[in-house]
């Protein structure tokens, strides 16, 4: 009998790397964790083969990857770009931050593009999170709460609109909208640092809703929108009424937790197909 071959987790911080490792090792497939420095945790990985590297020594994760017989990656986790100073990168790392190029100092989808690139240029294929692991992308469906009202559908579709042109640019994924008004938008901080703010910015009456959606011509590769249980405990204490994103393409954690904390919460959970929601559409 042939062993299967080897699946590279480059690992980023939060519970999806650890979720797609620990699957995938339970399939019976071998698995060989990189744990991002700064991001990743390798205290998580204890059963498995795990190195610890900075984007500095990407040649060299590269490399340790591919003397493990590794062919297939998968990049999950939240990582923050670096910057130059902190990539101290050795005279390999050097050669292939030249390969990536201004996609490095530019948003998080272009550096993402061309680091898929680089590891097709050189011989491996990234698969998505959600290929490895099922259930991870919810079709459209209500799965907590009540019915968003006429308001609320009103501010998931200026919500909507307003990832788009975030999107467009390639700045962030998600925004917070209150009675049409936009709270707050996510940059390099991410969703959790946003709903902190909007707690400060909260209006009377009718509470908020956080949008969240795939950019314009993003990889559904890495990188796709999430949430989890900590989202919405943050969308609660920030005086929100719901979380809506984007079915099919935002990755829902821990996803019987999260559905019973909107619950208990008294909080709408709203997978939604943008066409509903898309200006000049009849939902």
């Amino acid at each position: 009998m042939i062993a299967a071959e080897p699946l590279g987790v480059i690992a980023g911080g939060g519970g999806l790397p650890v979720r797609v490792a620990e699957a995938v090792a339970a399939s019976g497939r071998p698995v060989v964790v990189v744990v991002l420095e700064g991001h990743g945790d390798a205290a998580a990985y204890p059963a498995l083969p795990h190195r610890v590297f900075r984007w500095g020594l990407a040649a060299q994760m590269l490399a340790w990857l591919k003397q493990h017989g590794v062919r297939q990656v998968v990049l999950a986790g939240t990582v923050a770009r670096p910057s130059l100073l902190s990539l101290r990168p050795d005279a390999a790392g050097m050669k292939l931050l030249a390969r990536i190029g201004k996609a490095a100092f530019s948003g998080d989808d272009s550096i993402l593009r061309a680091v898929m690139k680089v590891l097709a240029e050189d011989g491996f294929e990234v698969l998505g999170a959600q290929q490895v692991l099922a259930g991870l992308l919810p079709p459209a469906a209500l799965l907590a709460g009540p019915q968003p009202d006429d308001l609320a559908r009103a501010d998931i579709q200026r919500g909507l609109a307003v990832c788009r042109a975030l999107g467009a640019v390639d700045v962030g994924q998600g925004c917070v909208v209150q009675q049409g008004l936009v709270l707050a938008v996510e940059a390099i901080e991410g969703t959790d640092a946003m709903l902190d703010r909007c707690g400060r910015l909260h209006r009377e009456g009718p509470g908020g809703v956080l949008v969240k959606c795939v950019k314009p011509g993003q990889s559904r590769l890495a990188d796709l929108p999430t949430i989890g249980p900590r989202t919405v405990d943050a969308a609660a204490a920030a005086g929100l009424r719901g979380l809506a994103f984007e079915a099919n393409g935002t990755i829902l954690l821990d996803r019987d937790t999260t559905i019973a904390r909107a619950r208990e919460a008294g909080l709408f959970l709203l997978a939604f197909d943008p066409a509903d929601f898309t200006e000049g559409t009849t939902a």
